[in-house]
């Protein structure tokens, strides 16, 4: 079993449970299969897990670090966003949600993502490599928000929140009204969310495995 799954709080973690969507930070491992580093490059992506009949040796030396997600809402609670070659179109909506979403910064299509990703890198994590975060009144989060409930993950959908595990979600509880919550998912992206980006969430309904 390799450390290559990644939670809502950007931690890679050892886990058996497969994963939906792959990504990476860059090469963040040794040749011994090892996780050194939290990551290599600001540019964190997430890409399907086939793409052109490419196949790939998980983890090889020098090669970058195959990670993988649940989830998409667990990608960008994480601080990833979608592959502009493997998931063109789902880049592109995302770009264009992101900028409507954030007018403080008078970005435009033509804004190099290198941009986006450089505001993003400094959402998700500290010069000490620790998760940020930030408050959001609880009426006001989007659906695919990830927050942090008595030290574990919840994502709100279908106006509930749902515990994360690396399996899928459980013990799905009421969102608490008029109250501030502690929220995972980057700010930036929070806000392209709100602007009209679906992110995927894996499975159909909640309360069961997923």
């Amino acid at each position: 079993m390799l450390q290559n799954r990644v939670d809502p709080l950007g931690r890679i973690i050892k886990t058996s449970a497969r994963g939906s969507l792959m990504g990476n930070r860059g090469v963040i491992h040794n040749k011994h299969k090892e996780i050194i580093r939290n990551f290599k490059h600001i540019a964190w992506i997430t890409c399907v897990l086939e793409f052109k009949g490419r196949k790939r040796t998980v983890m090889t030396a020098d090669r970058w670090t195959e990670l993988f997600f649940l989830d998409e809402t667990t990608a960008f609670a994480a601080g990833h966003r979608p592959c502009f070659e493997c998931r063109r179109e789902d880049a592109k909506r995302f770009k264009s949600c992101w900028i409507q979403g954030n007018p403080l910064y008078n970005f435009n299509m033509s804004t190099s993502i290198k941009e986006i990703d450089a505001i993003i890198h400094r959402e998700r994590i500290t010069h000490e490599e620790k998760k940020v975060m930030h408050q959001r009144l609880s009426s006001t989060i989007p659906e695919g928000t990830f927050t942090l409930m008595n030290d574990d993950p919840y994502l709100f959908s279908k106006g509930k929140l749902h515990r994360w595990t690396p399996f899928g979600y459980e013990n799905s509880i009421a969102l608490p009204e008029a109250s501030m919550l502690t929220i995972l998912t980057p700010d930036s992206i929070v806000n392209a969310f709100r602007a009209g980006y679906s992110p995927q969430i894996k499975g159909a309904e909640f309360g069961d495995s997923r």
